[in-house]
């Protein structure tokens, strides 16, 4: 979904898995680096043909990536606070939309809204008490003047209790940011989703082929019907602190579930057909476009692993091989990251 353009059509309508042999083999000849986990590297089945999944997943294909650390946890509140004070940093959702940025994400001869609706906000989530089609996403989702990561509910909201939860209302810009920082990067999503698979291969779970083994939750997601009834099963309606569920067999965790990640590549919805005609492609970076057919004029980048919003009946997204597209600009009450560092370095 697409923060600015959800944010012009409200403004305009109001005022005008790796080889099993491979996995952990070189652990031990790392030197640590705290906060991450070394995951080995080697060649998986990136994507995936089951039925059931959506088309941007498909067609299987093999890749091989190597080796290098990721951040065990999602960046947290917390460590993004140490960012902001160290450098001053201003996301975008605390700065006021420029329209020749944003006109170019919409499609020609949109009408430029008034100057005072132009503000600093976020996507929050706003869930319909009563029931809505599913094909409508403003249905439970707002922009919400004011909104940040700061105050991820919008004015007189905080933080309190909150410091270990992922970092949210970030867009791909501000982790690019925090990543350069911390002397860091974003992964690819060709890492991401070996590193999500754990070192399990072609299982359609980070854990394993049931979504809950033995009834046990093993990530934060939503249960209910998606999306005004939460049931909140798992212990949690909204983001959680980071380790609260089991890790993966690399020891990452909230892989899947709690936020979306960001990743540095391009969202191209038909980028799989072409790295299919390989037999195999190495350390592949992305697409080096963005096509999302349904918003041909956004500038996407890939965002990984489902969040607490994901559903059994809706976004059916916390597995390895699922991908989504979201605007370079955007942030919202779900979409976070975590960093990654190659074996050589940055």
């Amino acid at each position: 979904m697409t923060l600015r353009c959800l944010f012009t059509i409200v403004v305009l309508l109001a005022g005008c898995g790796p080889k099993k042999n491979e996995v952990n083999s070189t652990t031990e000849m790392k030197t640590p680096r705290p906060g991450m986990v070394w995951i080995p590297g080697g060649e998986f089945t990136m994507g995936t043909d089951e039925p059931e999944a959506y088309e941007a997943e498909r067609p299987a294909h093999q890749v091989k990536v190597d080796g290098f650390w990721m951040d065990a946890t999602e960046v947290t509140n917390e460590q993004f606070k140490q960012f902001a004070d160290a450098t001053g940093y201003i996301t975008t959702a605390e700065k006021k939309p420029e329209w020749e940025q944003l006109q170019k994400q919409l499609p020609p001869g949109t009408n430029r809204p008034p100057e005072e609706n132009l503000i600093p906000g976020s996507l929050v989530f706003t869930p319909p008490d009563y029931a809505v089609s599913l094909e409508d996403y403003t249905r439970w989702w707002s922009f919400r003047p004011g909104a940040n990561w700061r105050q991820p509910e919008g004015p007189g909201s905080t933080l309190e209790k909150k410091w270990n939860h992922p970092v949210v209302h970030v867009s791909f810009d501000d982790a690019l940011a925090y990543c350069a920082w911390a002397g860091r990067r974003l992964p690819t999503e060709a890492e991401w989703e070996f590193a999500s698979r754990g070192g399990r291969e072609n299982e359609r779970y980070s854990w394993g082929t049931e979504y809950r083994p033995q009834g046990k939750f093993m990530a934060n997601t939503f249960q209910g019907v998606f999306p005004g009834a939460n049931e909140g099963e798992d212990g949690f309606k909204g983001s959680s602190p980071v380790k609260t569920f089991p890790p993966n067999g690399y020891g990452l965790y909230d892989i899947i579930g709690n936020a979306w990640e960001w990743t540095a590549d391009y969202f191209d919805a038909t980028y799989y057909k072409e790295l299919s005609r390989s037999r195999l492609t190495v350390n592949p970076m992305g697409s080096t476009k963005s096509y999302d057919p349904r918003e041909p004029f956004a500038e996407k980048r890939v965002t990984r692993g489902g969040s607490f919003l994901c559903a059994t009946d809706y976004c059916v997204n916390f597995r390895p091989s699922a991908r989504q597209g979201t605007a370079f600009d955007s942030g919202s009450s779900n979409v976070g990251f975590r960093c990654v560092v190659s074996d050589t370095g940055r």
